[in-house]
């Protein structure tokens, strides 16, 4: 199966992670994608290559006339555009949603910024970091006491990666109606507030702001909480439903906290508890021990466990790919598991302007004019 997105073609401006994460996705499922990036970020050392798989890329200097005619070459037979650009940029490429629409009308065009087109900070710089700390999401990460601590994830990028995925279909859903394309304007930051809505149901049922490391989902009762074992690794405890914590009980022999599960008073001392039993074994001993119970206690995986858990293995989640060299690289795979038609991995990561030739020779241009182009730096 070619995937649902078969006959989709895409071109990717963008580059990092938020957009090339997201036309990964529409090309894990069918999407013919092209990445376009001037040559001058090549130096930067910031290509994710494994971001570029079931990809091609080209690299192109848009500044130029002649990368200009090259890009709207290519566009006269594309379905979606992406851009990463800070707000204002493409308008002064030429290449902004109003340009491509007049010339292209069936074209969905999406734009991926920190703060949005439009509004006070739009031109605003930021980084994830800022967005988590902007949207609230920060202040909930970390001890209670000092800082606020950074996640080892991208949780803005990726977030604002699924929600353009999420709105390019949308658009490609609406376009088959009206045969039209539109503008899909994404907000990183916008993005993250939907994170927030379990926090935002208790605020407005309690009338208190969430507090970090001190509410019901984050380690203010033992029940849902993490506790460090014998090895130094951590188990995980999510036994939020009262029979998974009365079952948690009984497995640790603290029946006497079953009914004292949200206890304010005994708060302190069933977490403490729970600290001090967990520290009698190691992580693998406490998997032993309640991996067979229906208690919602899970070890804490390391980067190394996950990419050799046979969970993920079993599901496709870690996965070999042949790389061009003949070479075999782990990979993650697709969430998306669709019956029908199904996504795959066709080809693995790609080399920055792996496929300038190719490209271009499709589009009519001579060998001798190919080197041209590389000579004047337009490729």
């Amino acid at each position: 199966m070619t995937g649902s997105l078969a006959g989709i073609r895409v071109l990717d401006l963008s580059r990092l992670l938020p957009g090339p994460y997201c036309s990964m996705l529409l090309a894990d499922h069918g999407a013919e994608v092209i990445s376009i990036e001037d040559r001058r970020f090549e130096a930067d050392d910031l290509f994710f290559s494994t971001l570029y798989r079931n990809k091609k890329h080209l690299s192109l200097n848009l500044k130029s006339e002649e990368g200009k005619k090259i890009f709207f070459q290519l566009a006269e037979h594309c379905d979606v555009l992406i851009e990463g650009f800070r707000p204002g940029v493409a308008a002064r490429l030429g290449l902004d949603f109003a340009t491509m629409h007049q010339r292209f009308p069936a074209i969905v065009y999406c734009s991926i910024s920190g703060y949005g087109q439009d509004g006070p900070w739009a031109d605003k710089a930021g980084h994830d970091v800022n967005y988590l700390g902007t949207s609230g999401i920060l202040d909930l990460i970390g001890p209670a006491t000092g800082p606020p601590s950074i996640p080892g994830i991208q949780i803005a990028d990726i977030g604002g990666s699924m929600n353009a995925v999420i709105g390019i279909l949308l658009a490609l859903l609406a376009r088959n109606q009206s045969g039209k394309g539109q503008y899909v304007d994404i907000s990183m930051t916008d993005g993250l507030l939907g994170f927030l809505s379990l926090p935002h149901y208790f605020y407005c049922k309690t009338g208190s702001s969430p507090q970090r490391s001190a509410d019901l989902l984050s380690h203010r009762f033992g029940c849902y909480n993490t506790y460090e074992t014998a090895d130094g690794s951590a188990i995980a405890v999510g036994a939020l439903e009262y029979r998974f914590w009365q079952q948690l009980c009984r497995a640790l022999g603290l029946e006497k906290y079953a009914e004292h599960q949200f206890d304010e008073e005994k708060r302190e001392e069933i977490i403490a508890e729970l600290r001090n039993i967990f520290r009698t074994k190691s992580g693998g001993e406490w998997e032993s021990h309640l991996g067979g119970l229906d208690v919602c206690c899970t070890r804490v995986l390391d980067f190394a466990e996950v990419l050799d858990h046979p969970l993920f293995r079993e599901r496709d989640m870690i996965v070999e790919i042949e790389q061009s060299d003949g070479s075999k690289e782990k990979s993650l795979g697709m969430a998306i598991k669709l019956s029908g038609t199904p996504g795959s991995i066709r080809s693995g990561a790609v080399r920055f302007g792996q496929h300038n030739e190719e490209i271009l020779s499709g589009l009519g241009y001579s060998g001798a004019e190919i080197e041209q182009l590389k000579n004047r730096k337009i490729i």
